[in-house]
């Protein structure tokens, strides 16, 4: 069964709101020694399954750590700035996808 619009719209929505909840994670974690930052995948994914002429409907939001941010020398790789930048772009991601939908 084909994904409609909505539904992949329904699901956008949905991975921004995990990625919000991630972000919160990681600055409260952010003077938690070696804490390691979490980043969350869905958009590229997406975007991969269409290029190969995928179904979009198997895509799922995936958790993982960034592991290219330098980490500081307690192990802990989170920065304040990184983090606030995310919250504004899921923000403006979260707003033009409910728009749409």
């Amino acid at each position: 069964m084909q994904a409609t619009p909505a539904d992949l719209l329904v699901r956008l929505l949905g991975a921004c709101e995990m990625r919000a909840r991630v972000v919160s994670a990681n600055i409260a974690n952010s003077n938690t020694p070696g804490y390691v930052r979490q980043v969350v995948r869905f958009e590229e994914l997406l975007g991969e399954e269409l290029l190969k002429g995928g179904d979009p409907a198997r895509v799922a939001p995936e958790l993982r750590a960034d592991l290219e941010t330098p980490a500081r020398p307690d192990g802990n790789n989170v920065s304040l700035e990184l983090e606030l930048n995310s919250m504004r772009e899921n923000r403006l991601l979260y707003e033009a996808y409910s728009s749409i939908l």
